[in-house]
């Protein structure tokens, strides 16, 4: 599964001040340790504070790839912000992210058509987050009649179900894992991709919350999720999952992480 880093956010309140005061260290060596602990790609996202998105983002882009060489996951819900990062970008970035809102169609679609990037779409439109599978999936085939008029590949899409957090909706877990279901059922080459840390949101222990949602979103069909690598314990889980549901093919990829160190048999969450 494609683990996409989640640190290197401007929401957050320390990346916030880094991205601010720009401190190049700080951020370089949040990059550095999320790739160790097993992230394929980064997500980088500016947050949305000062009018100066486009500008941030652009310095983070350019500060991650000085200290790593993996590719980037371009975070924000605004084209023209995308748009001025995605020309410094030095290999094919992933776009988070489009979803059923028209402009957001309208602005990121070329974007990513002329780079052949990924994209993650969000199954939420221009009222909101629908309560139920069958508006979302309603949702999904719109996002995906367009992508595919834009003539981005249903390979390259990666639907996110949008799992709310449980804390305030017990189902919420659940309706995302049956989104997926729905969705593999009636689009088999699309992909799926979660944004973890929202099923657990407002609780204590967090990452058990996490593990236990991974496991089953794995088992309906997850390709990706935009995830703290250092939650180890989650990491684990990941690995754990794919060997026992018969998807690593001679035990090789949790083999090698184990080697590698990415697996290891007395977690500790590392911030």
């Amino acid at each position: 599964m494609l683990i996409i880093g989640e640190k290197i956010n401007g929401t957050l309140k320390k990346t916030a001040s880094a991205i601010t005061s720009r401190n190049r260290g700080f951020i370089m060596d949040l990059a550095n340790r999320q790739v160790r602990a097993g992230a394929a790609y980064l997500d980088v996202n500016a947050g949305t504070g000062g009018g100066k998105e486009a500008e941030d983002l652009v310095w983070l882009v350019k500060t991650v790839q000085d200290a790593v060489d993996v590719p980037l996951c371009l975070d924000s819900a605004d084209p023209a912000v995308i748009g001025a990062a995605i020309g410094h970008v030095k290999h094919t970035p992933m776009i988070n992210s489009i979803s059923g809102e028209q402009a957001r169609l309208d602005g990121i679609l070329p974007l990513a058509a002329g780079k052949d990037s990924p994209v993650i779409a969000l199954l939420l439109d221009d009222a909101g987050i629908p309560a139920d599978v069958e508006k979302r999936l309603t949702i999904a085939i719109k996002i995906l009649r367009q992508t595919r008029e834009a003539g981005i590949p249903d390979r390259h899409v990666y639907i996110d179900p949008l799992a709310l957090a449980v804390s305030t909706r017990q189902d919420g877990a659940l309706i995302a894992l049956d989104t997926i279901r729905a969705l593999k059922e009636e689009c088999p080459e699309i992909k799926f991709c979660i944004g973890l840390s929202n099923v657990s949101f407002g609780l204590p222990a967090r990452t058990l919350v996490n593990q236990a949602f991974i496991a089953q979103a794995i088992r309906e069909g997850l390709d990706a999720a935009i995830m703290n690598p250092m939650e180890q314990g989650l990491v684990n889980m990941i690995y754990g999952t794919e060997l026992v549901l018969g998807r690593d093919r001679f035990c090789r990829h949790y083999t090698q992480a184990f080697r590698s160190e990415i697996i290891d048999p007395n977690p500790v969450v590392r911030s």
